[in-house]
């Protein structure tokens, strides 16, 4: 049989095949943050910005350093860390080192959050790769790196989170 655009047989079968397999990736992210939304009240990006700060000595961090773990700009962890303030979770304290700069630290309640969020979807994700072979893991990152840039989204600032909507934004 003959398919427009010089498609075969297999192609039409393969197209809906990737179709579903990214529908099925955007739903599951869509389910987990409904899930974290309605257990810890926030969103994928906010709760990493509190484990990271968790995972740091005195559980404190620079806003330079979160937006370089997370591959964020300045702008989007100060929109995070402005809302994680709000909500008691971080406080901003006078860096003790340099008076110019400013820590985010980690309140009792933020550790309560971060000890009591659902385990993260990325986190199994990290977990089944990191199973993978080197070679498989080359390839993978290749597909979806190619994916990003079939879908123009290769130069959309984005953390390594797996959330949905505006990362800023909750």
């Amino acid at each position: 049989m003959a398919y427009p655009w010089g498609m075969t047989e297999q192609a039409p079968d393969r197209l809906d095949a990737s179709l579903i397999a990214l529908r099925r990736i955007l739903r599951a992210t869509e389910i987990y943050a409904r899930k974290l939304a309605a257990s810890v009240g926030m969103t994928s990006s906010q709760l990493r910005v509190l484990q990271i700060i968790a995972g740091k000595p005195g559980a404190s961090a620079k806003p330079k350093e979160l937006a370089t773990q997370m591959r964020l700009s300045q702008g989007t962890i100060t929109a995070l860390v402005d809302k994680l303030e709000a909500q008691g979770q971080v406080v901003r304290v006078r860096s003790e080192t340099d008076r110019r700069q400013t820590d985010v630290t980690l309140t009792a309640a933020g550790r309560a959050t971060v000890d009591n969020a659902p385990d993260a979807l990325q986190q199994r994700y990290v977990n089944a790769f990191r199973k993978l072979e080197d070679w498989e893991q080359a390839q993978l990152v290749a597909s979806l790196e190619r994916v990003a840039a079939m879908l123009d989204a290769d130069a959309i600032d984005a953390a390594p989170v797996l959330t949905v909507g505006d990362i800023s934004a909750g």
